[in-house]
């Protein structure tokens, strides 16, 4: 369920979710190499710590840490405030407040940006879950079912493969996709967006997330509430039925296209 509701593209939410079957069909078409996740926020630190098998860090992590230890480790992971390095990542996820020295990006001056204006105006441009409603975050793999359903699913691939999901969600009921990219703290344009609207959020992981996350070098991040997920797969699976699939063979930069586009764009039996 989102956070704030959204009205931009009509999704229904399935009564249950098969997290093996739903990641079994995105690795058959995608062949990714990080494990998809999940992303939950609770009201309470009682429900986080309720969760099963939840592991509490031992020592003071960034959110891109916490993020990587259930994609690239495969854990279970619940954390508060106090466990995070600093307001930044806090006010993404809403377990800090936006107050006025976040706000001033008093940290970020001179470092990511040239004045104290422009750091400032950084800080505003995020979309942050809005804070005062939760005290806990857990992220977990899908296939382990513990945060059924996860508020938001995280799906880090390729571009290859990024652009076939989101031609996948685009196969019906299309919809022109506008994301932005605030550069430095880009989990906004990804976790942070994705929660406080409820939309499908792509961006380019930061120097933070590669640095502190482990996201590799050619990796993309994909956030979304995992409703989207069946309405992808269901695309991509049509999408492969006509020869649009992954991965993407070469054509050959100087072959004639002719025989190559005829094979996608010429006459074809009617679904």
């Amino acid at each position: 369920m989102s956070l704030i509701s959204s009205s931009d593209i009509a999704v229904e939410e399935p009564a249950s979710y098969d997290w093996k079957q739903i990641v079994d069909d995105l690795n058959g078409l995608l062949r990714l190499k990080t494990t998809p996740i999940g992303m939950k926020l609770y009201a309470t630190v009682a429900e986080m710590e309720a969760v099963p098998r939840i592991r509490r860090p031992q020592s003071i992590h960034t959110t891109d840490q916490i993020v990587a230890q259930a994609a690239r480790l495969g854990w279970t992971v619940g954390i508060t405030n106090d466990d995070l390095v600093g307001a930044q990542c806090g006010a993404v996820i809403g377990l800090h407040p936006r107050d006025e020295a976040w706000l001033s990006g008093r940290g970020m001056a001179g470092v990511w940006f040239e004045t104290l204006e422009d750091s400032s105006a950084h800080q505003h441009a995020m979309d942050t879950v809005p804070d005062g409603r939760f005290q806990a975050m857990a992220v977990s793999p899908l296939t382990s079912g513990r945060l059924d359903p996860p508020d938001i699913c995280l799906i880090y691939a390729t571009p290859g493969q990024m652009i076939l999901f989101i031609n996948g969600l685009q196969w019906s009921g299309y919809r022109k996709f506008d994301w932005s990219v605030v550069g430095e703290s880009s989990c906004a344009d990804s976790w942070g967006r994705a929660l406080a609207t409820g939309q499908p959020s792509l961006s380019i992981p930061c120097f933070a997330e590669r640095r502190y996350g482990g996201v590799l070098d050619d990796e993309l991040l994909m956030a979304l509430p995992p409703k989207y997920l069946p309405k992808a797969i269901a695309g991509m699976t049509r999408l492969a039925s006509n020869g649009l699939r992954y991965p993407i063979p070469q054509y050959g930069i100087q072959s004639d296209a002719r025989a190559g586009l005829a094979v996608s764009y010429g006459e074809r039996p009617k679904a």
